[in-house]
């Protein structure tokens, strides 16, 4: 009975919050609310015995990316009031854009059909915990059974990386960049000079 409580109560704060994380005016509350989001996702893997993905998702997700969020948008300082000025500019762009992806949603959940297995699966006796971790299972699974997926998963975000780095790269005339080339080719001569100063004599620069 608790914890059947326990699961509605983190399954509403989760969806509430995941629903604010759109629906909030300042970025900084988006980020917060998404924060509260993970914690909540985290909770209901514990419920379901997945410890090992709730403390990544913790680590991970609340003490890295959505930390990094909220420092880059507290820092970018965003004006508000500015990105809103073009908002019916776009509107008729976005509502075809989301129209779109609503239809395709649907698409999918008209096609979609329970696997063959499925029930035999659900029926299929646990693993013993005594000899095989929650962690064990799970990297099996992923290094065997889905390891083609797992390294295409990997190969999107590494593109995605660069062309974000790509996007952002910006060149700025003037600016005095470290070239590594010419600092291991430097001899000793052209760095030190050496000057024998008399008593009571100065060093002329």
């Amino acid at each position: 009975m608790i914890q059947t409580l326990a699961f509605y109560v983190f399954a509403a704060v989760t969806v509430v919050s995941a629903f604010m994380v759109i629906a909030a005016r300042n970025p900084v509350h988006s980020v917060l609310y998404l924060i509260l989001a993970f914690f909540n996702s985290a909770a209901l893997f514990l419920l379901m015995g997945a410890e090992f993905i709730a403390m990544i998702l913790v680590i991970v997700y609340v003490g890295a990316v959505a930390v990094l969020f909220l420092f880059v948008v507290m820092m970018l300082d965003i004006n508000i009031a500015e990105l809103r000025q073009g908002f019916l500019k776009y509107l008729p762009i976005g509502a075809a854009v989301g129209t779109a992806l609503f239809a395709e949603l649907l698409l999918v959940l008209g096609v979609w059909t329970t696997s063959p297995i499925a029930n035999e699966m659900l029926r299929a006796k646990a693993p013993d915990l005594a000899k095989m971790s929650n962690t064990q299972a799970l990297g099996q699974l992923i290094y065997t059974d889905y390891l083609f997926l797992f390294q295409a998963a990997g190969m999107v975000l590494l593109v995605a990386m660069i062309g974000a780095i790509v996007l952002t790269l910006r060149t700025r005339p003037g600016v005095r960049r470290q070239r590594i080339a010419d600092q291991i080719g430097r001899r000793r001569e052209d760095a030190v000079v050496l000057v024998k100063a008399g008593v009571g004599e100065g060093v002329s620069s």
